[in-house]
């Protein structure tokens, strides 16, 4: 995100000229830049905050002792989250406990949680 807010800023200010008033600079590499940094980082975020859930879950039932009842626990979640949907922003997603928005294909990259199917197998290969 930084290298993406210091092409932008040098975009608007002329530039990695410098006082030379020489220009190396490649137009399309600044655009390249400023497009593809923040997506990027927004893969790299979403990824680790996927890994982290995991690691959550794992956790969990290393602390409880079995977990049967946290991969119980997610499938009923999942199904009231089926029958009463809630009006929630994307913006928020990463603060819930399920994923709210069925992310398909490509899109299922930028997802901040993973499929609770894929949950719960892997809690149930934590035994």
């Amino acid at each position: 995100m930084m290298v993406a807010s210091m092409a932008r800023w040098a975009a608007i200010f002329g530039g990695f000229g410098g006082r030379s008033g020489r220009q190396d600079s490649n137009p399309i590499a600044l655009l390249a830049t400023i497009i593809l940094a923040p997506l990027a980082a927004m893969l790299i975020q979403a990824a680790i905050s996927r890994s982290r859930e995991f690691a959550a879950d794992r956790g969990a039932a290393q602390i409880v002792g079995s977990p049967y009842g946290l991969a119980d626990a997610l499938r009923k979640i999942e199904a009231a989250a089926r029958q009463v949907p809630l009006d929630a922003n994307p913006a928020t997603a990463h603060l819930f406990i399920m994923k709210l928005f069925s992310a398909r294909g490509m899109m299922a990259v930028f997802s901040t949680h993973p499929p609770t199917q894929q949950r719960v197998e892997r809690l149930l290969q934590v035994t």
